[in-house]
């Protein structure tokens, strides 16, 4: 397997609530823990909350459409989930992530 970087974009194997299917979608690496990763969805929906980051140098990040990373859609999943390296974050929408994570992501407890 190819080593996994936070900031890398991945193609994951995501399973439903219920277990009874998965879904395939692009997500980015925030961390890793042990054998699992805590990622973000990746949507090519437009941003709806202020959680939200657009992503200025989609292409260059191995997407193929427009692309947001919404902040507060949060999974932590089995590295085994992830099937393909499709690319990494620029510096720039990486720092403009960072800045919002350090704005609006809270702890809500």
């Amino acid at each position: 397997m190819t080593t996994i970087q936070p900031a890398d974009i991945w193609l994951a194997d995501i399973p439903f609530t219920d277990g009874t299917a998965t879904k395939k979608r692009p997500v980015l690496i925030l961390w890793l823990d042990e054998q699992d990763v805590v990622v973000a969805a990746v949507t090519s929906a437009t941003p709806r909350t202020l959680t939200d980051v657009s992503l200025s140098h989609w292409r260059s990040s191995g997407l193929r459409v427009a692309s947001t990373v919404r902040l507060f859609r949060l999974d932590c999943l089995e590295q085994s989930l992830l099937l393909v390296r499709l690319g990494h974050l620029s510096p720039d929408d990486a720092q403009r992530l960072k800045t919002t994570w350090a704005t609006h992501v809270k702890p809500q407890f």
